[in-house]
Parts: C-alpha cells; structure tokens; sequence
C-alpha cells in the first residue's frame, strides 16, 4: 500500500466526514473574546473583529478539520495600523500542538503590511517566511488560503501560492498529520514587536482598529462527525491530496511572489541558524 493511500485509510478511520461549508457565520463560527467588539452581521455573511485600548476580539471555528482547503475573504486594518496584528491560522490544542499560521502586521499609514506566515508541529515553530503583498490588503477583501493533505501545507493569497511546506518525516521532521485543528482569528495589540521590533507603537487615537471577514469557505474533512468512511464531497479535488508537486503554471507563480515579495525566510537565516538550515531547507 502506498503512504498516501495508507496515510488516507488512517485518517478515514478516524471516523471524518468531508464537508463544504460556505454559509453563515452563525452557523461555522463562536464569537470567543471581546465582548461587542466581535460582530456577525448582514445576515450571517460578515463579521468584524475591533481593537481599542482596552481589548482586542476573536472567534473560531465550531468544527475541527482534518485536512483540506480553507478560505477566507479579508479586508484589513485601514490607515495607521502600526502595532496591530490580525492572526488568521489552524490550531490544534495543548504544549505538543500543531499550528499553521497567517499573521498580518500593521504598519504605518502608506508603509506595506507585513505577512507573517508559520508552521508549528509538537509545539514547535520557528519557521517563519514573510511577504510584503503586491496590492493594498486594507481597500478591498483579498481571499487567504491553506491547503493541507499528508503531503504538504500551501499558504495561497488569491490563489497564488506563496510558500510550501512539503512533509519531511523521511529525514526526521515532524509534520502536522494527526491532531485536527480549528480555524481562530484575532485582532490584538503586539506593539512591543509587531511593527519594525517594536519602535512603533500603537496610535490609540486611531481607535478602533477593524478587520473584515467575508465568504468563508471549508471544503475539508470535518473530524469527530458520526459519520465513517465518508469519501470527499466532488467538489473536493481528489488530485490535490495525491499530488506533492504544484503544476506549473503554480510553480511559476510561487517563484515570481517569492523572488519579489518575500522579505525574510528562516532557513536563509546564518545568524539565526550558524550551524546550517534546519533539515527540512535543504
């Protein structure tokens, strides 16, 4: 039997069920932290996260995933969001947890955002890639997406792949392939280090900060359904969890985003790392 198919055989076992969820927010999400400053409405299709001084605001998903393509539509902070971060990412729970990670870092009015992506497996990350975007996030909605499956993790803006993390178990790397994981988001203060190392601070006159979430979209294994055995729904694209290789076209595009928008990337980092790369660079 094949990794792949072995791997999937696992993982059906496990008594999941592929789901397409696009509808309301009421019905795929809990308002977690914040009081009022988390909203839902235009009947279920938008919600907003706000910062002030006094707190931030989150929410996340009702149901784990285990496996598959997320996507979110943003509109983020507009004008002066320096000190503020929206974390849009995966997670699973506990000190051995795994964790796939946007983080959009605000920045100065006409200053780019920074996105800050991570991936964590047992607890661990460190192993950060970042990107300025080639369009202003905060004028109109702009759609970010995870595709995970056994075989890689694909971070996506509008569908362009900005950076792969391939499954590296065969040379000892730990992969994010057992625990499921619920989607969180939220908007929170990190100015001791969030714009340039924490020299710029947050303008609590430009209060309150906000975020906008529209056409969420789960076409992915929900985990812990009663339901066994379910194959993916055919809107689901079955190559996707077979192949480990992006076509192209895709190829194309990710060395095109990572040539000109990537500005940090860990395993280039000899300061950090002078004993050589993690393993999973080379």
């Amino acid at each position: 039997m094949g990794l792949f198919c072995y791997e999937f055989s696992l993982f059906v076992i496990a008594c999941s069920m592929a789901v397409v969820a696009s509808g309301s927010f009421y019905q795929d999400f809990d308002l977690t932290w914040g009081d009022r400053r988390a909203k839902i409405f235009n009947g279920g299709q938008l919600l907003s996260l706000s910062l002030d001084k006094v707190s931030g605001s989150g929410f996340q998903s009702k149901k784990e995933y285990l496996f598959g393509r997320i996507d979110m539509q943003l509109k983020l902070v507009a004008g002066n969001s320096a000190g503020t971060v929206t974390a849009y990412y995966l997670s699973s729970q506990g000190p051995t947890h795994d964790e796939i990670d946007f983080e959009f870092l605000g920045n100065l009015s006409g200053d780019p955002y920074i996105l800050h992506t991570n991936v964590f497996t047992q607890g661990k990350g460190n192993r950060e890639q970042q990107f300025y975007l080639w369009f202003d996030p905060t004028r109109n909605f702009h759609t970010y997406s995870i595709i995970w499956n056994p075989q890689h993790i694909i971070f996506l803006v509008d569908s362009i792949p900005i950076r792969v993390f391939k499954n590296a178990e065969s040379i000892g790397v730990p992969f994010p392939k057992s625990q499921p994981m619920r989607i969180y988001s939220s908007l929170w203060n990190a100015d001791d280090w969030a714009t340039r190392g924490g020299l710029v601070k947050t303008d609590w006159t430009k209060a309150p900060f906000t975020a906008y979430y529209r056409n969420f979209k789960a076409n992915a294994w929900s985990y812990g359904t009663s339901s066994c055995g379910s194959k993916p729904s055919s809107a689901f694209s079955y190559g996707a969890w077979k192949t480990n290789e992006l076509d192209a076209p895709s190829r194309r595009r990710l060395r095109w985003v990572q040539k000109y928008f990537m500005i940090y990337n860990y395993c280039t980092d000899l300061r950090r790392f002078p004993q050589g790369p993690p393993p999973e660079c080379k």
